[in-house]
């Protein structure tokens, strides 16, 4: 089986035309498992993710968790809005305390450019950026990247 190069998804900059490919051909498959009567599948059965956000979103998070439970993980969902957060605890805390429950998984929208790229490098799980201010939303951008490829045939030399 195919893995990606990278263990994070924290911005386009870090992957390759390889793992956007993968990425897109994974796509591509549970294109079609949504459209079935049953649309859970075990891809992701004994995961745990935490998804995290410190910054206000309706699409995105209903995205992420639908797509979670979809392939079959565990979610558990936190809001900075009502957390210690609000009593000045960090984020590398905050990410830790909610990593020794034994969650595989975080992703997380901040509202700070390169806070998803500084939780990779100070926390032991796989991250993945649902935003950072006006920084990156790298998950946006592949699927931008996924329906030119739908619509128009190919990425390259879009603009």
């Amino acid at each position: 089986m195919k893995e990606l190069s990278v263990n994070h998804l924290i911005g386009i900059k870090y992957i390759n035309k390889d793992d956007i490919n993968l990425i897109f051909e994974t796509a591509d498959h549970f294109k079609e498992v949504i459209n079935r009567p049953i649309k859970k599948v075990p891809s992701l059965r004994d995961i745990t993710i935490a998804n995290i956000f410190f910054e206000n979103s309706t699409r995105t998070k209903l995205s992420f968790e639908l797509a979670q439970k979809r392939l079959s993980a565990d979610v558990i969902s936190f809001s900075a809005a009502q957390s210690s957060v609000k009593k000045g605890e960090t984020l590398i805390d905050t990410v830790n305390n909610i990593l020794s429950m034994k969650v595989d998984m975080v992703v997380m929208r901040h509202s700070s450019p390169g806070a998803a790229h500084f939780l990779s490098q100070n926390v032991k799980a796989s991250i993945v950026n649902a935003g950072d201010g006006a920084h990156e939303h790298p998950t946006q951008a592949l699927l931008d990247s996924y329906t030119i490829r739908e619509e128009l045939g190919d990425v390259a030399g879009k603009k």
